[in-house]
Order: C-alpha cells, then sequence, then structure tokens
C-alpha cells in the first residue's frame, strides 16, 4: 500500500508536469506564426522533468508492460489515475486565473477538443498507438544512449514530433479536456476518449519492444 501511494504521489506530479507542457503549448499555438512549432518544443519541459525527477507517466510506464510482471497492470492503473487527478488539479487552478477566459487557453483547448469529440473512436486508438512510439522512442533513448546530448534530442524530437504530427498522447489529453472544461461537462464521452487513447497509447508503447525481443530470439 505505501508502495502504490507513492506510485499515485509521483503520477499525479507527472500529469501536473504534461499540464504544464500543454499550457505553453496552448499559450503559443495560435499567438503568432510558427507558434505551434515553438509550442511544441516547448511542451517538452514535462517529459523532461519526469525523465529526470523519476516521475510516473502512464504513457512512459505502459511501454514496459512485458518487462514486469502481471500485478504492473494494476500498477499502470493507479499511474493513469495519479496523471488525471495532476493534470485536473493544474487545469482547476489554471481555469480560476486571467490565462483562462474568452481568448485565453480554455478556449483554443475547446477548439482541439472538440476535434477529438467528433473523431471516430478508431481514428482516436490509432493515433494513440502512433503517439506512443515516439514516446517510446524518447523515454527509451533518454534511458539507453550513452551519449548526453542524445538523451536530451530523444526527449525534446520525440515529444515535439508527435505533437506536430497530430497524434493523441492521452494525458496531455486529460489536460486539454480539463481545462477546457470539456471533462466536467460531459465526463462520460470525455473519459471514453480518452480511454481509448490510453488504450491506443499502450499498444503503440508495446509494438517496437516486442518486435525487438523478437527480433533478438530470432537471431539467437
Amino acid at each position: 500500500m505505501k508502495k502504490q501511494s507513492a506510485t499515485f504521489v509521483y503520477a499525479v506530479l507527472a500529469g501536473f508536469c504534461i499540464g504544464l507542457g500543454g499550457t505553453i503549448f496552448l499559450r503559443l499555438k495560435d499567438a503568432f506564426t510558427g507558434g505551434n512549432v515553438v509550442g511544441a518544443l516547448l511542451f517538452t519541459i514535462g517529459l523532461f522533468a519526469i525523465c529526470t525527477r523519476g516521475y510516473n507517466l502512464f504513457t512512459g510506464k505502459a511501454c514496459y508492460i512485458f518487462d514486469n510482471k502481471p500485478g504492473y497492470l494494476i500498477t499502470l492503473v493507479v499511474i493513469w489515475v495519479g496523471n488525471l487527478v495532476g493534470t485536473v488539479i493544474l487545469a482547476v487552478i489554471e481555469r480560476a486565473t486571467s490565462i483562462c477566459g474568452e481568448a485565453g487557453i480554455n478556449a483554443t483547448a475547446q477548439a482541439l477538443v472538440e476535434s477529438k469529440m467528433n473523431a471516430g473512436l478508431l481514428s482516436l486508438f490509432l493515433l494513440g498507438f502512433l503517439c506512443n512510439i515516439f514516446i517510446y522512442l524518447a523515454v527509451n533513448g533518454y534511458a539507453k544512449n550513452p551519449h548526453e546530448l542524445g538523451k536530451y534530442l530523444s526527449l525534446f524530437l520525440g515529444v515535439s514530433i508527435f505533437i506536430l504530427a497530430g497524434t493523441e498522447h492521452s494525458v496531455a489529453d486529460m489536460y486539454y479536456w480539463a481545462v477546457s472544461g470539456t471533462l466536467f461537462e460531459q465526463p462520460g464521452q470525455s473519459l471514453l476518449r480518452i480511454v481509448i487513447v490510453s488504450l491506443g497509447n499502450v499498444c503503440g508503447g508495446v509494438s517496437f519492444p516486442l518486435m525487438e525481443k523478437l527480433f533478438h530470439k530470432l537471431s539467437d
């Protein structure tokens, strides 16, 4: 129980950090020509903080399901809920400030979320699948690249490209749905879509590790 409590707290912190990345992305997205690109690059502050501080991010941890015992699935659920709580806490704080309003980041988030609410569930799943291939390359590159520059390039390229490619990251989506207010107004439909994206993230996150293991077995 004590271990899972610590896991949850570190998951809340990770969700909060991803929300901070989402905040700067929303602030810059429509602010000027190229703001979308700059925002995607700066969004990386979220994963940078998580990797350097050792926090628990669902999309990163999902890549290592087959490296752990079956009980790890419970840990993943705890992390998912913690990430959701962290993003909601940040969104509630921001919605009480001047950065949210008629033309604030909540309005920008509403436009993003509206397109996600209108998207098909299969599309959300597949975009979630593709997103976590980028995340796997980012977090695994950070963990295993022997060069310091390579570690941080893995993070910055993996995160910024998954955003610019238009894929779906479940924890970022938790934040967008919360800060837009849609999560509170339509909780059922919102959580359904976040869960579908999460399942896509899991499948995408394990795809490369499984293929690598298969390759090594065939090569032996």
